[in-house]
């Protein structure tokens, strides 16, 4: 058996990932087709595990890829998924395709981020709701966390921003718990610490009567879901989010974007943006 540093070695980052998991080594032994001995000596540092079996464990424990080729690196091996920037030549097929399937959806609004949440690719759906944004928030590259929840971003106009907001922030620590990403933290900690100012019960839903009625009729409407409820020049929109990635990615910029569409929650909103994008 080869030694690995019990300080350095690929075991105890292994075991950091199990417990994070929380698995104990049984359950992870019976689910690689291993033993519970084999895996305390990996995680120990008594046995140096092959390449297979590192990728076998970190396929059970969920591990991104990203920190698949990290656990690879440690122990000696070269990294198995390469890191191949968006734009490419090798990625055309990728962007064209995250091109025509954002088109494709619209009116609605749909964008693409990578794994710290820049912008990457977005529609007119998009572009519309961002009207009015501050500048500074606008220079490349765009962070969809600090346009939603800056002050000078869309959080004004948030008509439910306390509820949108602390889902937003629950995601980002359910990605941080996952990925480890000291760049997510950052901006986890940043978006956290912007000022929530209070709203009084008429604040946001625009001038007149019609605009406080379309608002306490949306109140009633039954939802599936959190909905994204944001005013738009008056007017109150309302949006069920979704959020899709890529199946089995072999890539590390492919396995971290993330498409995220945005379905109108109610005829009135779907109406509105045919009729503005048309």
């Amino acid at each position: 058996m080869t030694t690995v540093s019990p300080d350095t070695g690929v075991g105890p980052l292994l075991r950091g990932w199990r417990e994070l998991r929380r698995i104990s080594q049984l359950d992870l032994a019976l689910r690689a087709d291993s033993s519970a001995r084999h895996i305390s000596f990996v995680e120990t540092g008594r046995s140096r595990p092959s390449e297979e079996m590192i990728l076998r464990l970190a396929d059970h424990l969920d591990i991104p890829v990203r920190e698949r080729n990290a656990l690879l690196v440690v122990a000696g091996y070269a990294p198995r998924y390469p890191h191949t920037p968006l734009d490419d030549p090798a990625m055309a097929s990728v962007r064209e395709g995250l091109v025509r399937l954002l088109a494709g959806y619209e009116p609605y609004p749909a964008l693409v981020v990578d794994g710290t949440y820049d912008v990457v690719a977005a529609n007119r759906g998009i572009a519309l709701l961002m009207e009015g944004i501050s500048e500074e928030l606008l220079v490349p590259p765009l962070n969809a966390m600090r346009i939603t929840l800056h002050p000078a971003g869309l959080a004004p106009r948030i008509l439910n921003l306390p509820e949108w907001r602390a889902d937003l922030l629950a995601q980002m620590e359910r990605q941080i718990a996952l990925a480890r990403s000291p760049e997510l933290r950052t901006l986890y900690e940043e978006v956290a610490a912007y000022p929530v100012e209070s709203r009084g019960a008429g604040d946001g839903l625009g001038t007149g009567a019609d605009a406080g009625s379309e608002g306490r009729d949306r109140e009633r409407t039954p939802s599936f879901a959190l909905p994204l409820v944001i005013e738009h020049e008056g007017r109150v929109l309302s949006f069920i989010a979704s959020i899709a990635t890529f199946n089995t990615p072999m890539d590390v910029t492919v396995a971290e974007l993330a498409i995220e569409t945005f379905l109108p929650a109610d005829r009135e909103t779907g109406a509105y943006l045919r009729e503005r994008l048309a």
